[in-house]
């Protein structure tokens, strides 16, 4: 191994993956859960608050030690993809999960029907710290089917809608798309050619954008057959699970209500001229009468290739998290200094980027091909924040407390990116660099804030549209997905006509029993961005707000989490705080390209 790679140190949790320390402990928590199942299956209806209490820390004690397991195996895969050993240890670690999840899925069933029938163990001292997670589980069961019922559909979506979501993914990555890039012709996978949507050659560019979605195009009616099927089914099974409305069960999974999300979205159709604004001026800063679509998150022409070595990206990070608190940047040389980030490009890594927290430790582990790119240095600032949420809510929470839906957390990680972006315009030193982390930031959050909106509204219509007796076939669908579009983009834009099928690569349609998966994304967004305000209003005063927000991990839920910051997220005009952000950064773009 190079002096200058980085990469992580996975010792901390288990020596080697082929240490006997591995399979013991494998060994121990199969015992464990089969010793926890004979304890409690089926007698957890009788149990006082005080022995639901013990019964819990016992399951936690469980969760942690299987923790160290999954997690090992999955980092140990991620790093290394390609070797017999990681591909084996992954497989095993799978498995084991997989089994005794099966063997302990009776708990939460039980505990919710347990604290459904005595709503009062809500309000015992004994469960103090487990309110808020015995209120999710209570939120559900009026939802849940009995066991055997729940094991049907488990058989049912193996090959039912899991296959539609499997095929769109085959499909996807068996296709070769022929692009030109840059004047040579190419046959590209998609991955590669998707790399190319905000390359910065405007031709290539195009014919990255052509060459994928007419191809797409040509199978719209396959497309549009799995995903019509995939919407019947969910109404399906909303009339099964008793949900009132498609959209339900994404609630309760985020923990969230309907007037809330009906106020955000409607904030943001409200606010769309701000992000048309941003487009008309970069249409501008570009030097074109209106942008093209592949050029919405193309790069400035001419801009210089900002690039930073590692210890660069390290150094910037850690000043900026300072400049927010001094204590605050501690998670973030913690992972430096124990070596829990693995950064280094190499074959058989894992495509992408995440944070895995790892609750035994007190802290986490990235995965990132840092490449030197200002995109590169946002994805690892972003990540710490990942860690950095971790660091506070696992030093202050039992495991159970430790899921966060998805409105909550990317509030740490949203939130190093502004700490960034804020150190980046006050370092630059041309206003060309200025200009670039400006785009760089409003092409990101716009596209969070009112692309991922307009899929939203789509996925809205879609069920309307069904409802009303509608047959979706691929040319109604790619209607219902303009409409959503250009309500988020007006007139800004000029679109190829093979971007009619453009939902069709979004994987999100097409995931098994996961519906409305878009809008957690637009509220995270715009909850931090208001979280930003109330720290540019406040200073430092600010400081412990955010550290208890953070701390506060799953035991609250995202509405008594605003109102730490002083929030009532409940009201459409919270929303509007956040595009004030949005807004304050495209103000300082329009101010230089006066």
């Amino acid at each position: 191994m190079a002096e200058s790679e980085v990469v992580w140190n996975l010792s901390e949790i288990f020596p080697s993956i082929i240490d006997p320390s591995v399979q013991k402990a494998m060994e121990e928590v199969s015992a464990y859960a089969e010793a926890f199942a004979s304890k409690y299956r089926g007698k957890i209806g009788d149990l006082t608050a005080e022995e639901l209490a013990v019964c819990l820390r016992e399951y936690e004690a469980y969760l942690a030690r299987l923790r160290d397991i999954t997690l090992f195996a999955e980092l140990s895969f991620a790093a290394n993809m390609t070797l017999p050993e990681t591909q084996a240890l992954h497989d095993k670690a799978m498995k084991l999960e997989a089994r005794l999840g099966k063997l302990l899925a009776f708990l939460e069933l039980e505990i919710g029907r347990l604290v459904y029938n005595k709503p009062e163990l809500l309000a015992d001292p004994a469960l103090a710290d487990y309110r808020h997670f015995l209120e999710k589980l209570r939120r559900r069961v009026p939802h849940q089917l009995s066991e055997t019922e729940e094991k049907l559909v488990i058989d049912k979506d193996q090959f039912g809608v899991y296959a539609w979501e499997e095929f769109q993914a085959k499909w996807l990555n068996t296709r070769m798309f022929e692009v030109v890039v840059e004047g040579e012709k190419k046959l590209l996978p998609f991955g590669a050619a998707y790399g190319l949507f905000s390359h910065p050659d405007r031709a290539t560019r195009e014919s990255a954008y052509k060459a994928v979605f007419s191809l797409v195009s040509k199978d719209g009616e396959v497309f549009a057959s799995a995903f019509r099927n995939i919407c019947n089914d969910w109404l399906t099974v909303c009339e099964w699970r008793k949900y009132s409305f498609p959209m339900e069960a994404s609630l309760i999974e985020n923990d969230t209500d309907q007037q809330t999300i009906d106020n955000l979205l409607k904030a943001v159709e409200e606010n769309v001229g701000v992000y048309q604004r941003y487009l008309r001026l970069k249409a501008k800063l570009m030097g074109l009468p209106k942008l093209g679509c592949h050029d919405i998150i193309a790069p400035l022409p001419d801009a210089p290739d900002m690039k930073f070595t590692f210890e660069q990206a390290k150094d910037l990070i850690i000043r900026a998290y300072e400049s927010f608190d001094e204590e605050y940047a501690c998670a973030v040389k913690d992972m430096f200094r124990r070596k829990h980030i693995d950064a280094t490009p190499r074959y058989g890594k894992q495509h992408g980027a995440f944070c895995a927290g790892w609750y035994n430790g007190k802290t986490a582990y990235i995965l990132q091909s840092f490449n030197g790119r200002l995109n590169d240095l946002y994805t690892l600032a972003h990540e710490l924040g990942h860690a950095t949420h971790d660091y506070y809510c696992f030093r202050n929470q039992t495991i159970l407390n430790t899921r966060i839906p998805m409105v909550i957390a990317e509030t740490a990680s949203i939130f190093g990116e502004l700490l960034l972006t804020d150190l980046l315009l006050k370092e630059a030193k041309t206003n060309m660099e200025k200009k670039m982390v400006l785009c760089r930031v409003l092409d990101g959050a716009g596209r969070v804030i009112f692309s991922v909106t307009a899929r939203a509204w789509f996925e809205q219509s879609i069920y309307e549209a069904i409802r009303r007796g509608e047959y979706l076939n691929h040319e109604i669908i790619c209607r219902h997905w303009v409409t959503a579009r250009d309500k988020a983009y007006g007139d800004t834009v000029e679109w190829f006509n093979e971007m009619l099928s453009e939902w069709s690569i979004t994987p999100h349609y097409y995931m098994a029993n996961f519906r409305f998966y878009n809008y957690p994304y637009v509220y995270a967004q715009l909850f931090v961005y208001a979280l930003y305000q109330r720290y540019i209003a406040e200073g430092k005063v600010f400081v412990p707000k955010m550290k208890q927000i953070l701390s506060v991990g799953g035991s609250l839920s995202p509405a008594e989490i605003a109102k730490i910051a002083g929030y009532n997220i409940t009201t459409k005009d919270f929303w509007q705080i956040g595009i004030r952000q949005y807004e304050h950064f495209l103000k300082q773009l329009e101010e230089m390209a006066k």
